[in-house]
């Protein structure tokens, strides 16, 4: 069957929690790692040995969250301080937005093709985790922003 948009395979998301994986090991932090699509259905999660239960959740909506709004969770946590364009947002969409650093977008030529969200340890933690499984398939530079041309003005 042919895809008519690019998206994320389960072969890329099982590399990427591999490398998430090997991440956190570095940290000695049991996480919660969580790869959609493009269309920000869940393809592959790791809970790894006595992760915290409470993180599984968030795991998945940073996933989700980057997809919804084409940002990484921590940039969107800027744009949602009180005075900021987007304060609120974490009410959005049934409660379901989470605004902690841990979401990233994965980009192939130009085009987001899922995102992968990581939960455990401190928000610097689960960045660097997220940042581990973006990079095991080599798509977007570490100080990327994406798409932060004025969208975010928009509700």
């Amino acid at each position: 069957m042919t895809r008519l948009i690019a998206t994320l395979t389960l072969g890329d998301a099982k590399l990427m929690l591999s490398a998430a994986e090997a991440k956190a090991a570095e940290f000695a932090i049991a996480y919660n790692i969580a790869v959609v699509d493009a269309g920000g259905h869940l393809i592959a999660f790791v809970r790894q040995d006595d992760a915290l239960i409470g993180s599984i959740d968030l795991a998945i909506k940073k996933a989700v969250t980057t997809r919804l709004f084409d940002k990484k969770t921590d940039y969107l946590a800027k744009l949602a301080q009180p005075g900021e364009p987007l304060f609120g947002i974490d009410q959005s969409n049934d409660g379901n937005v989470v605004i902690f650093g841990g979401g990233l977008p994965v980009i192939r030529d130009g085009h987001l093709i899922g995102a992968v969200g990581a939960s455990a340890g401190s928000v610097e933690q689960d960045i660097a985790v997220a940042q581990a499984a973006v990079s095991a398939i080599d798509l977007m530079p570490a100080d990327s922003q994406l798409l932060t041309s004025g969208k975010e003005q928009r509700r």
